[in-house]
C-alpha cells in the first residue's frame, strides 16, 4: 500500500483530503499552516484542513516554515511514497521534493501554464475570464512550473465571485484527483511539459489591488469587486473613511460626471461613474465600523446623507 502525505490549508483543500481518506488511501500525515488569530477578537483558530484531519483521526504537522525546520525532518521521517498538495501556502524545499519515490503532485486552481502563483482564482475572475480550471501537476523547484498530468475545465459565470469559484474548483479538483491518482500510483500517467511562452502569473493579492480606481472602465471595476469577494474585498474612500464594496452590477449610462461620482441613488443601488460609459451600481457595501448590508438598507439608514454628485476617491 502506497504511503501518502497530504499538504493543504484552506477550505479549498478539505474535500480533496476527505476524498483521499474515503477512497481508502494510506495517509501517513497531514501538513498544514499554523493556527492563526481570526476576527476582531483575534481568536486563535486552526486552519480548515487541520480541523478535518483531526476529525478523521490523522496526525497533523504545522510548520511555520518548512526550510531547515525540525518539522521538515519529522515529515521526511514519515517516508511518504507520494506527497499531494492543494493550496498549502508554502513553497516546498528541494530537500522535501526529493523524498517521495513517486514525486510530489499539486492540485492547482488554473489551467497551467496560465496563472502560476498564489491567487489564480482571484486573478481569473478579476480579469473577466469566462473559463478556468484545475491542473494536477508534478511539483518542481520553480513555482508551478512542473509537468502537467491532467486538467479539467470549469466555467466562470458572470454572476460568480471568487468565493463561488473556490467551491466549484475545489469539487473539480477533488474529482480530477480521484480520476488521476490511480495512474500516478501505477506509473502510467502522462507528463506534459508546460509551454513557457504561454506562462502568466497570479501573485498574492496586494493592498493596492483592493482599492478601486474609478478612472478604470466600469466592467473592469465590477470584475475587480467580484474577484475580491468575499475576501479580501475591494474598497473605496468616502470622505475620510474606507467603504468595502461587496457586490456590484455593471450598467450602461449616458450620464455625465467625474469618475467616482454618484450619478444616481435608487432603492436598489448607488450608481457611480467610472472611466467609460459603463457605470458601477453598488448593491452591497460595508461602511467603516459597520456590518455588510444592501444598498437599500444603507440608504434608508446611516447612508441617507449621501447625495447625487458626492465623490468616491
Amino acid at each position: 500500500m502506497h504511503r501518502l502525505l497530504f499538504m493543504g490549508t484552506p477550505d479549498f483543500s478539505v474535500p480533496i483530503l476527505r476524498m483521499l481518506h474515503e477512497e481508502g488511501y494510506t495517509i501517513v500525515g497531514v501538513v498544514t499552516q499554523p493556527d492563526r488569530p481570526v476576527g476582531r477578537k483575534r481568536v486563535l483558530t486552526p486552519p480548515p484542513v487541520k480541523a478535518e484531519a483531526l476529525r478523521l483521526g490523522l496526525p497533523v504537522i504545522q510548520p511555520e516554515k518548512l526550510r531547515g525546520s525540525s518539522e521538515l525532518e519529522e515529515i521526511k521521517a514519515l517516508a511518504p511514497d507520494l506527497i499531494v498538495t492543494a493550496a498549502f501556502g508554502q513553497i516546498l524545499p528541494k530537500a522535501l521534493l526529493e523524498v517521495p519515490k513517486l514525486g510530489c503532485i499539486n492540485v492547482h486552481a488554473s489551467l497551467l501554464p496560465a496563472y502560476r502563483g498564489g491567487a489564480p482564482i482571484h486573478q481569473a475572475v478579476m480579469d473577466g475570464c469566462t473559463e478556468t480550471g484545475v491542473t494536477i501537476m508534478y511539483m518542481a523547484e520553480k513555482l508551478d512550473a512542473g509537468d502537467i498530468i491532467s486538467q479539467a475545465n470549469e466555467t466562470i459565470l458572470p454572476t460568480d465571485d471568487t468565493g463561488m469559484m473556490f467551491e466549484k474548483l475545489s469539487r473539480t479538483g477533488e474529482n480530477l484527483l480521484k480520476e488521476t491518482l490511480p495512474s500516478i500510483l501505477e506509473g502510467t500517467n502522462e507528463r506534459i511539459p508546460q509551454d513557457e511562452e504561454l506562462v502568466t502569473f497570479a501573485k498574492n493579492i496586494s493592498r493596492e489591488q483592493e482599492r478601486i480606481d474609478w478612472t478604470r472602465p466600469g466592467m473592469d471595476i465590477h470584475n475587480q469587486v467580484r474577484g475580491l469577494s468575499p475576501w479580501p474585498t475591494a474598497y473605496t474612500t468616502f470622505g475620510d473613511e474606507n467603504v468595502k464594496i461587496w457586490k456590484t452590477e455593471a450598467m450602461q449610462t449616458d450620464s455625465e460626471g467625474k469618475p467616482g461620482e454618484i450619478i444616481e441613488l435608487t432603492k436598489e443601488h448607488i450608481l457611480v461613474k467610472s472611466g467609460d460609459d459603463t457605470a458601477v451600481a453598488i448593491t452591497e457595501l460595508q461602511p467603516s465600523g459597520k456590518k455588510r448590508m444592501t444598498a437599500s438598507v444603507f440608504l434608508n439608514g446611516t447612508g441617507s446623507q449621501w447625495e447625487k454628485g458626492d465623490l468616491f476617491l
